[in-house]
């Protein structure tokens, strides 16, 4: 090794020999689809390990909504936007179930990490702040996919409920829409927060109650004009009954503007999460 010639140059390299890039230089170009797969894997593997706790006890707890409501409320005979009401509320509890575990999931990646000192391994790997808030986002809404099939799938083979689908586009569009909003605040929830407490405070004092005063289980033709406007400022609203829109053909909200409200706040929260990741806030000091 001693008597190797010396380089001061990388012109100086031989014509056959292996290009390096210089110290700083980026080596994966575009979009490091690997490394997004991977964490997005990563990610989905780590609930699915518990899938008892994060995807069937959320979809049996969903399902004792319906049975409470349709007993205690429903009796068979009462109708609901022209719909008897356990086809009525089927739908907005999916929804409803979808946006808790999306929003469940997405809240605890970072913050876990801030807790046990492994954040390390989000930072570190070369991906882009927009690689990552992606893979975290789509496995939140790979856990809300999951169990929204899980309920849809139950209350199929349930006996004095509908849920036939009427247009795909929306219950896609809502579901995507409506998921994604809630894994982009468990994203700015888990950044912010520092000790589960925080996480839960959110969940208890702000998702909780937007998503139980969303029209699930009541149209909001039957409130005062007051507590209309109230429910027409709930984002939960809007994906609720859009997605409810997507099974019966019938809302109680115009659903192209709630398609857009939804799409405008996503966009919204991107922007705000991809900031807040860039600068490193509450994360890397």
């Amino acid at each position: 090794m001693l008597n190797q010639p010396k380089i001061d140059h990388p012109s100086d390299l031989p014509a056959n020999a292996t290009n390096f890039a210089e110290p700083g230089t980026p080596i994966i170009r575009g979009v490091n689809w690997a490394g997004f797969a991977a964490l997005y894997w990563k990610e989905v593997l780590r609930f699915f390990k518990v899938q008892l706790q994060t995807v069937w006890a959320p979809s049996i707890t969903t399902l004792l909504f319906l049975v409470i409501f349709t007993v205690a409320m429903g009796r068979g005979d009462r109708m609901v936007l022209g719909v008897p009401f356990a086809d009525f509320i089927a739908p907005g509890l999916i929804c409803m179930g979808m946006l808790q575990n999306a929003f469940a999931n997405s809240s605890f990646s970072l913050l876990v990490g801030k807790i046990q000192g492994t954040i390390i391994d989000y930072l570190t790997p070369p991906l882009s702040v927009g690689e990552l808030l992606a893979a975290l986002v789509a496995a939140s809404m790979t856990r809300a996919a999951l169990v929204g099939f899980a309920v849809w799938l139950a209350m199929f083979f349930w006996p004095g409920v509908d849920v036939g689908i009427a247009h795909w586009w929306a219950v896609l569009w809502f579901g995507i829409m409506g998921s994604a909003m809630l894994s982009f605040l468990g994203v700015l929830t888990s950044i912010w927060a520092e000790k589960f407490d925080h996480a839960a405070a959110v969940t208890n004092f702000v998702v909780a109650p937007l998503a139980l005063l969303s029209g699930t289980f009541y149209s909001i033709d039957r409130l005062s004009p007051a507590f209309q406007a109230v429910s027409h400022a709930n984002p939960f609203f809007y994906a609720i009954s859009g997605f409810r829109y997507g099974f019966l053909g019938e809302a109680d909200s115009p659903i192209a503007a709630g398609a857009l409200v939804l799409l405008g706040i996503n966009i919204g929260l991107a922007l705000l999460c991809y900031f807040l990741l860039k600068s490193g806030w509450k994360i890397k000091s």
